[in-house]
């Protein structure tokens, strides 16, 4: 693979490519030949068959026509009716980046609208989807890709040479190694280091948000050296998987990141709450902004099923998981086909309110590490339809006595499903119109949410795509953005259900909902998802009654007599039983499974039922534990 560059020339002309290199695995070639750009005789598509590696042609920015015309010709050749707004350009790369509340009609009836914002401006257009609700997150962002894609395009023309170069290590023999940094045997800090003679991965890098002690991962392992990594992979955006990634830029790694759009910008709100959380509660945050930035300018997103190289023997695809938006499974060749494992992350192997399932079909599958959340016999779930009809009665009730519904959520996917829920109770007249306060970082994953209706299911997506029918611009939704709207919630705002964040009361403005409310016995405190051991949320599961709060020095006593309620159904996980169907149903089973992501018993009962049902070998490693899976 060292001289892949010149075994693409091999197919062109002599003389049509000024300038070749790489975006990640990518090659892209530049030409100066006008005519060569715009019609290459299927050259490219011949060399892309041979090479098996994807090609792009792009002009060299010499023969792009100047900025301020170009951008005047695009805005002629743009349909009204796209309502394209942004047009950005990246010179570096000759591409010009258009924002457009209708992508499709930007892109034109088989692509009739690029082809000719090739032809007359010589930049190569990329569209992108401007968000129903507006996101200053994507927006800034976008802004800090655009502003260093001089840096970028060195950083990915790096990346591609640590591909294709050849090995740095030295090949003396074949074997694959997993450790558990993370997430053995535990729910939180979810952190795999794979090793390979000549890689160094990390999959998912997060905390454990429900408690200060052990909330990290063990990166000073022994066979950890930051120095060493070449990449990492984040499967979803939730904390527990994404909220140390930051702090590996703090202390110097300057590698890829891996990971879906969505993940890549919901990733980077969450992080940045956890920064403003830390500081608000008179806490140092262990990383800062500028690291978050550094995390952004470092990503390489991928959609699923697209195949990528990240080291000389490593090639991931990512696929559905169907846990939140953007969420993915890890499917990874090594070493060129001598061994396929899965990585399940967090998934559901069901179809919800605003995602497909996961998937369960592979090419080829030796071995499966999946997450034991709910991994317990007795972890039986109700239907879709029984949660449903749960939480209406809940409303119902709480709604007739006066009454307001807490709903602490995770502001990404738990949230976005119990909206949609509410929104489809009303809209069918199941329960009155009453608002929906929506408090903490929700409104703004919501508005990522619309960005990205290619990552939900089918029916939400045509929801989104025509605007008067989108269930997350009701008018029932009420954003709260204040302290002082807060309060107006609490005692003005009458009988309502209010969602915010955080789901498990670790902190974020549900606590200060549950401090106003808890003493009310009209009021409701609904649970819809995880409550990690140790963290509020599961205390009061378990019967706590009174809890004590910090007030300045002084620690106050609150007595909870509100109705309290768990809807298990409404996770984002699989079941008990979802779990033994992926298994049963996975495309071809795996020889060997790794159980992880669940408490100590759970992770030990779904490993014993998994190697006497399908006859597999199992393994439910603790951290720090490595397992040699070839």
């Amino acid at each position: 693979m060292a001289d892949i560059l010149k075994e693409v020339m091999k197919f062109l002309p002599k003389d049509s490519i000024s300038e070749a290199g790489f975006e990640g695995a990518n090659i892209v070639l530049y030409t100066k030949d006008r005519e060569f750009f715009m019609d290459n005789n299927g050259l490219i598509k011949k060399a892309v068959n041979e090479i098996k590696k994807r090609i792009e042609l792009r002009p060299d920015p010499s023969i792009c026509m100047d900025q301020e015309d170009a951008e005047k010709a695009i805005k002629k050749i743009l349909p009204e009716d796209a309502k394209a707004e942004g047009i950005i350009f990246d010179p570096q790369r000759s591409v010009v980046i258009i924002e457009a509340e209708k992508p499709g009609l930007a892109i034109g009836k088989q692509g009739s609208v690029l082809r000719e914002i090739r032809a007359k401006t010589y930049w190569v257009p990329i569209i992108k989807r401007k968000p129903a609700l507006r996101s200053k997150l994507i927006e800034s962002i976008r802004a800090v890709l655009y502003e260093n894609n001089d840096y970028r395009k060195k950083f990915l023309d790096k990346i591609g040479h640590r591909i294709y170069d050849g090995w740095i290590r030295g090949k003396k023999s074949e074997w694959i190694r997993v450790s558990f940094l993370g997430g053995g045997r535990q729910v939180g800090r979810s952190c795999i280091f794979l090793q390979t003679p000549e890689s160094r991965v990390l999959i998912d890098c997060g905390i454990n948000p429900a408690t200060k002690d052990d909330a990290y991962p063990f990166l000073e392992a022994p066979e950890f050296d930051i120095n060493e990594l070449d990449a990492v992979i984040i499967t979803h955006a939730h904390l527990d998987h994404s909220g140390f990634v930051p702090y590996l830029f703090k202390f110097g790694y300057r590698g890829p990141v891996y990971c879906t759009l969505p993940t890549r910008d919901v990733m980077s709100l969450l992080q940045l709450d956890m920064i403003k959380i830390a500081r608000h509660e008179g806490q140092d945050p262990i990383f800062s902004s500028d690291e978050v930035r550094e995390t952004v300018k470092h990503t390489i997103a991928l959609d699923y099923n697209e195949v990528t190289d990240i080291t000389p023997d490593v090639r991931i695809t990512l696929l559905n998981a169907g846990h939140i938006l953007g969420s993915a499974m890890v499917h990874m060749n090594i070493g060129n086909g001598l061994h396929n494992l899965l990585y399940t992350g967090d998934m559901k192997f069901g179809r919800t309110q605003l995602l497909e399932s996961a998937s369960a079909d592979f090419t080829r599958l030796e071995t499966l590490m999946i997450e034991s959340t709910y991994g317990n016999k007795d972890n039986v779930m109700p239907s879709k339809k029984e949660c449903e009809d749960y939480l209406s009665s809940i409303v119902t009730t709480t709604v007739k006595r006066g009454g307001k519904v807490l709903i602490p959520v995770l502001g990404v996917g738990r949230a976005q499903e119990v909206l949609l829920i509410v929104e489809n109770l009303i809209r069918t007249g199941k329960i009155d119109k009453i608002n929906c306060y929506i408090d903490g970082m929700v409104w703004d994953v919501t508005a990522i949410h619309t960005a990205y209706p290619e990552f939900l299911n089918n029916y939400i997506r045509k929801q989104i795509f025509h605007k008067d029918d989108n269930p997350f611009l009701s008018d029932c939704f009420k954003r709260v953005g204040s302290q002082k709207e807060r309060k107006q919630v609490i005692e003005e705002g009458g009988p309502c259900v209010i969602i915010a964040t955080s789901g498990m009361l670790v902190g974020g403005p549900s606590v200060e909902y549950l401090k106003a409310l808890a003493s009310g016995s009209m009021h409701s405190l609904v649970f819809v998802c995880y409550q990690a051991e140790g963290s509020l949320g599961r205390r009061i599961q378990r019967g706590e009654r009174e809890i004590v709060f910090s007030n300045g020095n002084k620690q106050e006593v609150t007595k909870i007599n509100m109705e309290i309620h768990t809807i298990d159904g409404l996770s984002g996980h699989s079941s008990r039983k979802q779990l033994m169907s992926f298994l049963y149903k996975c495309s071809p089973r795996p020889k060997k499974v790794i159980v992880n992501h669940g408490e100590s018993s759970r992770c030990l009962d779904l490993a014993s039922s998994m190697h006497k049902q399908f006859r597999v070998e199992t393994i439910a490693p603790r951290n720090l534990e490595s397992v040699r899976i070839k």
